[in-house]
């Protein structure tokens, strides 16, 4: 897929680009090198300043961006307003907080004195999504660049109005040429940069194929990447959880971004004494949401980005059903629309051997599970490659107790919506990917963790 910005509402081909030639790739390559030369070396207050200013900008322009986000990738204008303003938060999160989280660390030993001291390491690369193509941005970017690193962005190829007006706002916040750059290009040209030796380490979020490839690169070259990858999240709910409650955050959280988010509950598994009251909620809350025009304030559900993807999720719901699954609602794509639209679709009763077991199903399909105890249910939870979120529903402190420590996931949310919050790192295990991004442990992902020891 070309470089191009195309309406997934209506497949309009809005605008194409031509991707950096190699002699520009080699100039960005350089003024990045330039730039952290002395933008390392300034305090990190001046680096605050700036980083306010673009926490200003993106929440000032909200509206802006949020038509960009909404025409390149189909999110509902307003969940792309609301992103770019959760952008803003992780900016201000990290101008207040970098000076005490990269503060140095005094340790007693044998020395007169030594201590830890956090320090940057250079050009990061980061590959990123078009699924939040400000905020997974951002979330690299603050804690980044406040570390006194500089940011080359590679973003997906279906948003690259949003990429370069990503490197708009940081010049306009008023930090220097070069220090965070857009590089419109392919994903051929990835290995080549990564192989440069003025590219220190990587971060990827997007597919386990995608962060296998980067991660078989840059392991040649020894050099770290931080990968967020995909997940199967189980949606867990017992016998004393509030219904109520379980089956409206099921909703937003089955179909938020148009279904399309690697932390979306994907796998409901209820207990069976509470399964058929809760199926029976999420189909009507499910039948209540408006598909359309995601420009239009009261659509709930927009069109999926492009239509490979709509293609793959066809495919994946069709192999269910031809195999016994059940179609409690949907179950194809809308018929009469030029976009990539499919319903929210929730599918139950699964025989053995289905998609279900073990594939992601990116966007709004619901996959409903039955078991007869918390067993059954942490076992069918875990019993996937991916490990990002979980939500599990309980009153029980004991159960809650046992979700939290058995749960095989990078976070464990009870009784709430699985989301990213700037103050507790975000991240996955298993092929959901490594590291992690957020709180104080994201900004130490891209430091040299340096030891001093003096005499």
């Amino acid at each position: 897929m070309g470089i191009a910005t195309i309406n997934p509402a209506t497949g309009e081909t809005v605008k194409t680009f031509e991707p950096l030639t190699d002699a520009e790739i080699e100039a960005k390559l350089a003024l990045s090198q330039e730039a952290y030369r002395s933008y390392r070396r300034l305090p990190i207050e001046q680096r605050a300043v700036w980083m306010k200013a673009a926490a200003d900008i993106v929440e000032q322009e909200s509206d802006r961006f949020g038509q960009i986000m909404t025409l390149e990738m189909g999110k509902t204008f307003k969940s792309a307003v609301a992103e770019a303003k959760k952008c803003a938060l992780v900016c201000r999160y990290y101008a207040e907080k970098t000076a005490e989280f990269l503060a140095d660390v005094q340790v007693e030993t044998d020395a007169s004195q030594s201590f830890v001291r956090y320090q940057p390491l250079g050009s990061i690369l980061a590959v990123m999504p078009w699924n939040f193509p400000f905020w997974q941005v951002f979330r690299f970017a603050a804690p980044a660049l406040m570390a006194g690193n500089v940011g080359l962005l590679k973003h997906a190829s279906n948003v690259p109005q949003c990429a370069l007006a990503l490197e708009e706002i940081f010049l306009q916040a008023g930090f220097p040429e070069g220090v965070f750059q857009t590089l419109l290009i392919g994903s051929e040209k990835v290995a080549g940069i990564m192989a440069d030796d003025r590219v220190q380490a990587a971060t990827l979020t997007g597919s386990e194929y995608a962060g296998a490839s980067l991660a078989a690169v840059a392991g040649k070259q020894i050099k770290k990447t931080l990968l967020e990858l995909g997940g199967s999240d189980p949606f867990i709910v017992l016998e004393t959880a509030d219904i109520a409650s379980a089956v409206a955050t099921a909703t937003t959280a089955r179909t938020m971004n148009n279904g399309q988010s690697c932390i979306a509950a994907k796998r409901f598994i209820l207990l069976e004494e509470i399964a058929d009251q809760f199926e029976q909620a999420l189909v009507e809350k499910f039948a209540a949401l408006k598909v359309g025009d995601p420009m239009e304030l009261d659509t709930d559900i927009g069109p999926l980005a492009t239509p490979d993807i709509l293609e793959e999720l066809d495919d994946l719901v069709r192999t269910c059903i031809q195999k016994g699954a059940r179609v409690l609602y949907g179950g194809a794509p809308l018929s009469n629309s030029k976009g990539n639209f499919y319903p929210p679709t929730i599918l139950s009763d699964f025989p053995p051997g289905t998609p279900a077991d073990r594939e992601e199903f990116f966007g709004p399909v619901a996959l409903l599970f039955r078991v007869k105890n918390i067993d059954e249910a942490i076992a069918l939870a875990n019993n996937t490659p991916f490990g990002l979120g979980a939500s599990a529903w309980t009153a029980d402190k004991t159960e809650s107790d046992r979700l939290i420590n058995e749960l095989e996931a990078g976070a464990v949310f009870i009784n709430g919506l699985v989301k990213s919050d700037p103050r507790l790192p975000f991240g996955g295990i298993k092929r959901s990917g490594y590291g992690r991004e957020l709180s104080i442990q994201g900004i130490h992902e891209f430091v040299n963790i340096k030891t001093v020891w003096v005499k």
